[in-house]
C-alpha cells in the first residue's frame, strides 16, 4: 500500500531537481551530494541520476566535473567520465569488473560470504500458492467484489472509501485471511536462509502471512504493508489479536469493537495511513547488508520500491522475478547485479540447486507442511 507520509529514503534524497540550471548547488546540497555519491559510488550516483531524472548531458558533466573536484582530494583517485552517449561512467585507469552469475551468488551463500543477506519480496512469490489476483477480470475474487461497484480496483485499499464503505474489504479480507494458504518455495527458501543464520531481514509487501506460516520469526519480517495478525477498532483503538475476527470474518460480517461497537480493522497499511514503525528499520538493516536478493515485486509502490537502491553499490543484488524492474532495469546495471527472469519457483528452484542445498530444501517444505 502506498502512504501519505514522504519517507526520504537515500533514492529520494538524491531525486531534487537537479536539472540545468540547479547545478550552482548550495554547501549544504554539496555536502549532501558528496556524501550520497561517497556512499553509493560516484559511478553509480551519477549515472542513476541521470536515468531517473532525464537529466540534459550539458547539466550532466557539470555535475559530475563537480562531484569529480569534491571527491577527489580525500578519495585519493582521479575520476574519468566516459562520454553522457555511452551511458556510464568508471573510475580511470581500471578494468572493468566481471559480471556476476547466479551461481557466483550462489557460492556466495553456500560458503558463508554473504551472512547479512536482506531479501524484499511482493505479490509475485505467493501466486504459486494460488492466492487469486482481485484486480485480474476472470478471477472468482475479482467476480465476487464487483457486487460492491467499486470506482476503482485499489479503492479496497482507500482508508477513506473504508470508511464509507467496510464491505469490500472484508470480502477480500475473508479470501486472504492467513490459513487460507500454504507457503510454497519461495517462503520456504527464506526460511532456509533464516535457519543458516544468514538472513538479516525479510521485507514482504504482502499481507497473506504466508511468511509467519513459513516459519520467520516476527523479528526478521517487516511487514511494509502491514498484516493480519494484529487488529485495531478505527474509533477507539482498542486493539485485538488476528484471530478473534478470524470467525466473524468468514462468517462475513464486519467485526465490530465490544467497547464502542466502532469497526475493527486489521492492522493493514491502507493508501491515505502511516507506514509501520518496523519499516523504518530499513535506517540500520540496508547499510550493513552484504546481498540483496529481491523476488516476486514490480518495485512500482513507494517508499518500499526505493528500498532496492539503499544498499551500498559494492553489495550484489539479485533479482528473482518475471520482469526487469527498478534498478535492474537501468541502462547502466552493476557489474554485481544478476538477474534470473521467468517463473519464481523454477529460479528459487535453480538458486538453491546451485547452493547444493536441494534435499535441505525439500526436508524444511516437509517437515514444515506436516506441522500446519
Amino acid at each position: 500500500m502506498m502512504t501519505s507520509t514522504l519517507i526520504r529514503l537515500p533514492r529520494l534524497r538524491f531525486c531534487e531537481n537537479i536539472r540545468s540550471k540547479a547545478i550552482r548547488i548550495s554547501s549544504m546540497k554539496e555536502h549532501h551530494f558528496t556524501f550520497a555519491a561517497k556512499q553509493r559510488g560516484l559511478s553509480c550516483f551519477v549515472s542513476e541520476r541521470a536515468n531517473a531524472l532525464h537529466l540534459k548531458h550539458d547539466c550532466l558533466g557539470s555535475l559530475g566535473t563537480r562531484l569529480r573536484q569534491l571527491l577527489a582530494p580525500s578519495d585519493g583517485r582521479h575520476f574519468r567520465f566516459w562520454s553522457c552517449d555511452r551511458g556510464q561512467f568508471t573510475l580511470g585507469g581500471g578494468t572493468p569488473p566481471t559480471q556476476k552469475t547466479l551461481e557466483d551468488i550462489a557460492r556466495g551463500i553456500r560458503e558463508r560470504e554473504y551472512e547479512k543477506i536482506v531479501v524484499m519480496v511482493g505479490a509475485g512469490i505467493s501466486t504459486p500458492s494460488g492466492i487469486p489476483d482481485f484486480r485480474s477480470p476472470g478471477s472468482g475474487l475479482y467476480d465476487n467484489l464487483q457486487q460492491y461497484n467499486l470506482p476503482y480496483a485499489e479503492a479496497i485499499f482507500d482508508i477513506s472509501y473504508f470508511q464509507h464503505n467496510p464491505n469490500p474489504f472484508f470480502a477480500l479480507a475473508k479470501e486472504l485471511y492467513p490459513g487460507n494458504y500454504r507457503p510454497n518455495v519461495a517462503h520456504y527458501f527464506v526460511r532456509l536462509l533464516h535457519d543458516k543464520g544468514q538472513l538479516l531481514k525479510l521485507y514482504t509487501q504482502n499481507i497473506d502471512g504466508l511468511e509467519r506460516m513459513a516459519g520467520i520469526p516476527p523479528r526478521k519480517l517487516v511487514e511494509a504493508h502491514g498484516t493480519f495478525s494484529t487488529a485495531t477498532c478505527t474509533v477507539c483503538r482498542k486493539e485485538y489479536p488476528g484471530e478473534e475476527l478470524r470467525p466473524g470474518i468468514m462468517a462475513g460480517t464486519v467485526p465490530k469493537c465490544s467497547t464502542c461497537k466502532g469497526v475493527i480493522k486489521p492492522d493493514i497499511i491502507f493508501f491515505g495511513e502511516e507506514l509501520p514503525l518496523q519499516f523504518f528499520s530499513y535506517l540500520t538493516d540496508f547499510p550493513v547488508a552484504d546481498l540483496l536478493i529481491v523476488m516476486g515485486t514490480a518495485l512500482e509502490v513507494e517508499p518500499f520500491a526505493s528500498l532496492a537502491y539503499a544498499v551500498r553499490n559494492s553489495v550484489p543484488r539479485l533479482l528473482i522475478n518475471r520482469d526487469l524492474v527498478g534498478p535492474f532495469a537501468s541502462r547502466s546495471p552493476r557489474h554485481n547485479d544478476v538477474i534470473q527472469l521467468g517463473d519464481i519457483v523454477d529460479g528459487v528452484r535453480r538458486l538453491v540447486d546451485a547452493m547444493d542445498c536441494k534435499e535441505e530444501l525439500d526436508s524444511l517444505m516437509t517437515n514444515s507442511n506436516q506441522k500446519l
